[in-house]
């Protein structure tokens, strides 16, 4: 590998986390001989982060799952950890990470410090008031649910429809509230977004929509979050899920491109050789559907983190990262899946089940063209769609697809039916 610091090879990878666990153990495996340091911001070895708002909340028995033993990563592999450090600042042209525990020179990087949690105001000095990204929040929120807490999850999103159904599953009293008027119309569009906003009614959780929080009452602990209308709601736990920000803070002086994450081109490069970024801190150019994006989804950070350890470990050779966007969601034992992207669909089409049951899958068309897909437990069917994505499949061909799956479902069930 050439080195342009003159240095011994020595890859840095900021972030312990999913992307920068993927990104270490990528560059081993693809032959890279110098050292490799992976810093992380938490004291814990690298676990596994969906869980969290799903089975880490409902399970017996909770406990986080640890992505890579220690003994593996420093025996088998050789990569150093650096735990509970914090990166502080970057020194792109000498190539220096600053830490809370000392300088750590470098000849490549992959900046992996995914992102924070957005909190509301006066919520961070409130016993009662929880975001969640760490297996210590998640331990906090459980216990208030172990209680038997009177629930209030601030946002109708991904992550906090995760949490409403966790809590609700085990019994407690949750109420949504969501400041726009239909939840998820980003991710999945206006339609689509009622459609699975009306399971969490299904299943006696109190939804909120089109109103905003004011604040918070009590005095040390939560007892009532107010709405924007002067009503309250009573509560023992409450959960902000409304989004999170890239910890890009200690990037501040670095002189890289610093926007909605760290800027970066199709092979996830910022701009300074040899320095990568991956996982929902990245914002790069997507080839498969040409445009700039930023992800916050697992499949994301660990194909992310994949290449871009391959790529620092040998710049020369760095090839683009392309994909077509992957995410899933539990909800009441419900698989909920999304492949593709939903902005600019011109219509959107169920080609299979019925949005107001309990299984479907429906497409979205732009033009001539199938851009995504959104699937209710049919969890073996939405990945030929996401392989069909891939190969920008027309929108003809997707329905032609769809029917020809509909066909064969049907004379299956018809099958047993008179078997």
């Amino acid at each position: 590998m050439s080195n342009r610091a003159g240095r011994d090879p020595h890859l840095v990878v900021v972030g312990a986390s999913l992307a920068g666990l993927r990104a270490a153990e990528s560059a081993r495996r693809s032959g890279f001989g110098g050292a490799i340091t992976l810093v992380g911001a938490e004291e814990h070895l690298p676990y596994d982060r969906p869980p969290l708002s799903k089975e880490f909340l409902t399970s017996d028995d909770p406990s986080p799952t640890v992505l890579r033993e220690g003994a593996v990563l420093r025996d088998d592999l050789a990569i150093g950890l650096r735990l509970g450090t914090r990166a502080t600042g970057l020194d792109a042209s000498g190539r220096v990470v600053a830490t809370d525990d000392g300088d750590i020179p470098f000849t490549s990087l992959v900046i992996a410090t995914g992102a924070t949690p957005r909190n509301l105001p006066g919520g961070d000095q409130l016993r009662g008031v929880h975001v969640l990204r760490t297996i210590d929040d998640a331990r906090a929120i459980r216990a208030a649910i172990d209680a038997g807490a009177r629930t209030v999850v601030v946002g109708a999103g991904f992550i906090g429809s995760e949490i409403a159904a966790s809590a609700r599953t085990r019994g407690c009293e949750v109420t949504v509230v969501e400041a726009l008027p239909t939840p998820l119309a980003r991710p999945v569009g206006e339609t689509m977004g009622r459609v699975l906003a009306s399971i969490h009614e299904r299943h006696g959780t109190t939804l909120k929509v089109g109103i905003g929080v004011d604040g918070f009452e009590g005095e040390a602990t939560v007892r009532a979050v107010r709405l924007a209308d002067g009503t309250s709601i009573d509560a023992e736990l409450v959960v902000v899920g409304i989004g999170v920000a890239p910890n890009t803070g200690w990037l501040t002086d670095s002189g890289l491109q610093i926007g909605d994450g760290v800027e970066c081109d199709d092979k996830l490069c910022t701009g300074v050789y040899g320095i990568y970024a991956a996982g929902d801190v990245a914002r790069w150019h997507n080839p498969t559907f040409n445009a700039r994006m930023r992800l916050e989804h697992w499949t994301i950070a660990a194909e992310q983190g994949g290449l871009a350890g391959r790529n620092a470990a040998d710049p020369a050779g760095a090839t683009p990262f392309e994909t077509v966007p992957y995410f899933w969601s539990d909800w009441y034992g419900n698989r909920i899946q999304f492949v593709g992207i939903a902005a600019g669909a011109d219509e959107v089409v169920t080609v299979l089940g019925d949005v107001e049951g309990d299984s479907f899958i429906t497409l979205y068309r732009q033009g001539e063209r199938l851009i995504g897909a959104l699937a209710l437990e049919q969890r073996s069917q939405i990945m030929k769609y996401r392989a069909m994505l891939s190969t920008g499949a027309s929108w003809e061909d997707a329905m032609a697809f769809a029917k020809d799956r509909a066909a064969k479902l049907a004379a299956k069930a018809a099958a047993a039916d008179t078997g």
